[in-house]
């Protein structure tokens, strides 16, 4: 049996297609996993359980169809979707899992993250992370009405694309370096959990990297999006393979 991993979905209403196209994937191809993992930004945006999406209710009932076959679903929250609670969490049948977290597949252990840790040198990033991630702010925040988080959710993708413009206009190259993760936060990240291999997405940059980490060959496995395509790795006692649907 094949475990499998994906991130960076970003369903939203206005992309019904990728949507349909992971539903899909649910009914013919999780329902008889080992084991499902969405590691993080799973919607485009999540301003709380109490959303009446359709979208939301819709991916609810396709990962509950999955977890009723009998195939543990675990997520890990990402930087689009971490107010993702339990009351949608058990809608969903997910069961969730800190950031980092360490699982055991095929008698390795693996350290699985959402990424965005990783990026260490985009400390404009990394401050709004740790502001957004306080409980104080996440209990303000959830206490407004929802018409008010959705302003700020809008006004807050807004803010990052034109972020992302003005960085990329300003310097290209200084833009792919911050925005991807820190070597050096890889490799103490890898030696202070004592793993070989790290599994991650957020960056949208699928690939396998061989690397040293505390005196160790390692490896780092990066989920892409779901932008125009479905990304998956699958992970079985044989080895891994990371394709696009």
């Amino acid at each position: 049996m094949t475990t499998l991993f994906v991130s960076d979905l970003h369903l939203d209403p206005a992309r019904p297609d990728v949507t349909a196209l992971f539903l899909r994937f649910l009914r013919e191809e999780a329902t008889s996993a080992e084991a499902l993992y969405l590691l993080g930004d799973l919607f485009e945006a999540w301003i709380g359980d109490d959303d009446p999406s359709e979208t939301g209710d819709a991916v609810a009932a396709g990962l509950r169809a999955v977890a009723e076959a009998g195939v543990p679903v675990y997520f890990i929250h990402g930087n689009r979707d971490f107010l993702v609670g339990g009351d949608y969490a058990r809608r969903a049948g997910m069961r969730l899992l800190p950031d980092p977290a360490v699982v055991s597949l095929y008698g390795e252990p693996v350290l699985l993250m959402h990424g965005d840790l990783l990026c260490s040198d985009d400390v404009a990033y990394q401050a709004f992370r740790a502001q957004t991630r306080d409980p104080h702010w996440r209990a303000q925040f959830l206490s407004q009405p929802l018409a008010a988080r959705q302003a700020f959710a809008a006004q807050a993708r807004e803010a990052s694309m034109a972020r992302q413009k003005q960085m990329i206009e300003g310097d290209r190259a200084n833009f792919e370096t911050v925005t991807d993760v820190t070597p050096a936060t890889v490799e103490a990240t890898l030696a202070r959990y004592g793993v070989a291999t790290l599994v991650h997405g957020h960056t949208h940059r699928p690939a396998v990297h061989p690397l040293q980490a505390d005196g160790r060959q390692c490896r780092r496995i990066v989920l892409g999006d779901w932008y125009e395509q479905g990304s998956v790795l699958r992970v079985d006692a044989d080895g891994i393979a990371l394709s696009a649907l």
